[in-house]
């Protein structure tokens, strides 16, 4: 009699199709808080497995966004992109699913899928600043300066202290030599963070283009003293040395680099270069082999005479 009362009131009977659901439900919860546990504990790859066997169940968007986010850190970033584009065809009025998608696209180097979904973002939400950055960076990868400015500055607009986005907004008027907006911007990071790095290198390039040598270098050392690590400080404070026909202390500096970084290709490559003017033919040409061994896509190719090489002797390296 209770058991008939309590389907009766509740609308429901102990069927074995109910108790199945609930199996399924409870086993579902385990594989899903167990994921949790072992991402806690570290154990990514136990988590991937837990999250899989949860979604197979059912296809909860929360432990999509979880699962998503893990192949993410472990750098299956093509699982990851299906994954974001299932969570967006489930619920496609969420911000925060296409910003993720626009970086893992940023990863893949698809530029335009990235624009899209930036673009899509925008959509939903017109004033947020994460959006025009993405988009902003969607423009600069498909080489389009003026655009990459226009969004950037949108992003700014936005948001002021938006340290990443002046970053790249500085770049790219680098690029393109303005060279007082690209300062307004330098001072305006380093008046929120003395010690930002890419702005002090970005700083350095500037003086260099003004052909203020001293105080350029003094920037790229100075960066070096903040972060001994900064592989692009002692790249362009080699370069710069290169320039300035100090050839010995370029080596030296590369020296440095490579003791560092045994794997630093662009250290080899510059090393090679310094070497070449100094006469040191066969030193050249073992660091261009490295180089090349260490980045089969360096633009230093080999070649009887190194003709690209020495070509770009007095060409002051971009930013990028």
């Amino acid at each position: 009699m209770p058991n008939f009362f309590k389907s009766f009131f509740s609308g429901k009977s102990d069927t074995p199709e109910n108790e199945k659901q609930k199996n399924e439900q409870k086993k579902f919860e385990i594989f899903k808080y167990d994921g949790l546990r072992a991402q806690k504990m570290g154990r990514a790859d136990y988590a991937v497995k837990c999250f899989i066997e949860a979604l197979a169940i059912e296809e909860d968007f929360e432990t999509m966004g979880y699962l998503s986010q893990l192949y993410i850190r472990i750098g299956e970033i093509e699982k990851a992109r299906e994954l974001l584009e299932k969570m967006i065809a489930k619920e496609p009025h969420l911000t925060e699913t296409f910003l993720t998608l626009a970086n893992v696209c940023y990863m893949q180097e698809d530029y335009k899928a990235m624009e899209e979904a930036a673009s899509k973002a925008i959509a939903i939400e017109e004033g947020n600043a994460a959006a025009h950055f993405l988009l902003g960076k969607a423009r600069k990868g498909q080489g389009d300066d003026l655009m990459t400015i226009a969004h950037l500055t949108k992003a700014i607009t936005l948001k002021n202290d938006f340290i990443e986005a002046r970053l790249m907004r500085a770049e790219a008027l680098l690029q393109m030599h303005q060279y007082k907006e690209t300062m307004e911007d330098i001072d305006a990071i380093l008046s929120q963070n003395p010690d930002e790095e890419t702005a002090i290198l970005i700083r350095g390039k500037v003086k260099e283009a003004h052909n203020q040598q001293e105080e350029a270098e003094n920037d790229y050392k100075q960066v070096i003293e903040i972060n001994p690590f900064n592989e692009q400080a002692y790249l362009y404070l080699g370069q710069h040395f290169i320039n300035q026909k100090k050839l010995s202390e370029a080596i030296s500096l590369f020296d440095e680099a490579i003791e560092l970084n045994p794997n630093f290709a662009e250290a080899y490559k510059e090393r090679g270069r310094a070497k070449l003017l100094t006469g040191d033919k066969e030193g050249s040409i073992e660091d261009m082999k490295k180089a090349l061994e260490l980045n089969p896509q360096s633009e230093a190719k080999l070649n009887g005479k190194f003709d690209n090489i020495e070509s770009k002797q007095e060409t002051l390296p971009g930013i990028f």
